[in-house]
């Protein structure tokens, strides 16, 4: 009976220390997990140098930005002072003057602007405003509300000091009278998404912002407004995480909303080349008419690093990092298809 009852105790005391162990290796376990977690994705992380990032062949806007940057000024200052040169750019006939009008022959902007704590402003279909992304910052600092449209945008911007001017340059409107002899409207893949300047910057602080403008699809009919100014399609900042921007049929990432989806798919442990590709796969799984338009997408996580991906070829985009200011040519999905 003794020899019984030592072996039943000596059983249960084994049992008590295995159980115990395991209870206390799974509690060691989730507090790794849950410092690891606390941890991956907090501001403490620091990027491995300010850099920027945006869509398409832009040397002179990411120039400015990194300029910016290597003031020491903030991110949020680096992005909205570097699509600004596109916006003054008259020659790029995509974003602010110069840019190619609506059907009726109006020349409309759309702009949105993220900063590192997730505040966002935007304006959409304003005109006759050459710097849409500032009245952006504008509406996102100086008012209760995070998007004007319109007339109210415009009067918005004229109270805060901004000058209206004609935007619809002889060049811009002599294709828009050569389009309306046929006033046909069909997307040409690595035309139609010259629609956009997305841009991200990482400051000296590890912090993330975020702008994109633009002046919406060519010829499009009065009051189309796509991607590029909402919040979590067009664009999508979490600082403790990344940023993301998208370029091209804006109604069919607005359906997916895909910067919002890159950002969430990084906070998740994919890097930001696999989230680019995740979002596009999204996409095509969506539009079974994917191969008459093109989307890209481009994204940097709190790390620095980036990645890129569209549907078809000849998407680029451009990042100034160490210095170097350099165009690079996006992955893409339709290879043969």
């Amino acid at each position: 009976m003794k020899r019984r009852k030592f072996i039943q105790n000596a059983a249960l005391t084994g049992l008590g220390l295995t159980v115990g162990a395991a209870l206390t290796a799974c509690a060691d376990g989730k507090k790794n997990k849950e410092k690891a977690a606390a941890t991956k994705f907090t501001s403490d992380v620091k990027p491995s140098t300010p850099m920027v990032i945006a869509t398409w062949n832009v040397p002179n806007a990411t120039a400015k930005a990194w300029e910016v940057l290597q003031a020491g000024k903030s991110a949020l200052d680096a992005v909205e002072q570097g699509v600004m040169v596109e916006e003054a750019d008259e020659k790029n006939q995509s974003v602010g003057k110069g840019g190619l009008p609506d059907r009726d022959g109006n020349v409309t902007l759309d702009a949105c602007i993220m900063n590192k704590d997730g505040d966002y402003g935007a304006v959409v279909c304003i005109e006759n405003i050459k710097h849409p992304i500032s009245v952006a910052r504008k509406v996102m600092e100086d008012t209760p509300h995070v998007l004007l449209a319109g007339n109210g945008a415009k009067q918005f911007a004229i109270e805060s000091g901004f000058t209206p001017e004609n935007l619809l340059t002889e060049a811009s409107k002599k294709a828009w009278e050569d389009w309306k002899v046929k006033s046909e409207y069909k997307p040409i893949i690595n035309v139609e998404n010259h629609d956009t300047i997305g841009m991200l910057a990482i400051d000296k602080n590890g912090d993330i912002s975020g702008a994109c403008t633009t002046s919406g699809l060519s010829y499009k009919m009065q009051g189309r407004v796509g991607d590029s100014a909402i919040i979590g399609s067009g664009l999508f900042v979490d600082n403790e995480v990344g940023g993301a921007t998208a370029t091209g049929m804006g109604e069919e990432v607005l359906k997916t909303v895909g910067s919002f989806l890159i950002v969430e798919l990084m906070r998740q442990g994919k890097s930001p080349q696999e989230a680019c590709e995740e979002a596009v796969k999204r996409v095509i799984q969506k539009s079974p008419n994917y191969k008459d338009f093109q989307v890209g997408y481009i994204a940097v996580n709190k790390k620095g690093e980036t990645g890129a991906y569209c549907i078809h070829e000849w998407f680029n985009y451009t990042t100034n990092q160490d210095g170097e200011n350099v165009n690079h040519k996006s992955d893409f999905y339709a290879k043969g298809n």
